[in-house]
């Protein structure tokens, strides 16, 4: 009992999210900070989005219990990367968390860490595997700043100077990514193929070294990204049926399975356990959320 007054006493509840220098934005579309202390133990799904997902940890580690691929054991991460995917990632917490998340664009894989986003698919990894010492210096340059605004300076400084375009991304890859973005998801692969001049076949081996999916798969993240971060907003809820023809399914079951299959629960599930007036999780996908920036060539 002693316990829970405590932890109701020093309860702790930070959210903060900000764009980074304008320099990084056509890698890197947010930082998301998040701080929790004395809150009740919750279960969160990492969900499917157009962004690779990178967290440098502050005070205790992340737990993932179960990974996108699901052949992938559950650990703890000081720091993390993980690639594109199609299945949602459970992550545990006792009460306590903190960490920054940074959203960054797939195509900028290459810049910022050296690889195509292909290689990384479906896959989490600490950071150090990628970034070696680097990723631990950062990290722990984050632990040293003294609030949010130094951390995110901190970070704009560390990814300026990490950024070397490699000029390795074709064309091609760039103008399908930039077009299922402003589409919602909404081309079809053969109109893709038909604009960069490559066959769909082509076009799929390259997007999906590039990207870690392929443009059909591409195409339903997006989707979905867009429409649970409706669904999750503040205000009123929208209605599915609504939900569905905005977001271009083409009905409210149509919704309903494609949400099923990428979160692995239900909508009206997934927005009682995370929406925006349950808000258990502080990460860049914990919250609810607008539909996220597009990638700034």
């Amino acid at each position: 009992m002693t316990r829970n007054l405590a932890d109701a006493v020093d309860a702790v509840d930070e959210a903060v999210r900000a764009r980074p220098a304008t320099a990084l934005r056509p890698y890197v579309a947010w930082y998301s900070g998040y701080r929790q202390r004395g809150i009740a133990p919750a279960v969160h799904r990492g969900l499917p989005s157009p962004y690779l997902t990178f967290i440098l940890t502050l005070d205790e580690p992340l737990t993932v219990a179960e990974h996108p691929d699901p052949a992938q054991p559950g650990d703890d991460y000081a720091t993390l990367l993980g690639g594109l995917h199609t299945r949602p990632a459970l992550i545990t917490h006792d009460g306590r968390q903190s960490g920054v998340q940074i959203a960054v664009h797939p195509l900028a894989a290459r810049a910022l860490f050296g690889l195509p986003a292909g290689e990384l698919a479906g896959l989490d990894v600490p950071a150090e595997a990628v970034l070696g010492a680097a990723g631990r210096r950062l990290q722990e340059r984050l632990r040293e700043a003294g609030d949010w605004p130094a951390r995110f300076a901190a970070l704009d400084d560390a990814l300026l100077r990490a950024a070397r375009p490699s000029g390795r991304v074709p064309a091609e890859v760039l103008w399908a990514w930039q077009a299922l973005l402003r589409s919602g998801g909404g081309l079809p692969v053969a109109a893709l193929a038909r604009e960069t001049g490559w066959s769909g076949r082509h076009l799929q081996g390259r997007f999906r070294r590039e990207t870690g999916l392929a443009p059909k798969a591409a195409a339903r993240v997006i989707r979905f990204d867009r429409a649970r971060r409706l669904l999750g907003a503040p205000g009123p809820v929208p209605r599915l049926a609504e939900l569905a023809v905005r977001c271009g399914y083409f009905d409210q079951a149509h919704l309903a399975r494609e949400f099923r299959a990428l979160a692995g629960c239900a909508p009206s599930v997934w927005l009682a356990a995370e929406g925006a007036d349950a808000a258990k999780f502080r990460n860049v996908q914990g919250g609810a959320g607008v539909p996220a920036p597009e990638w700034e060539p």
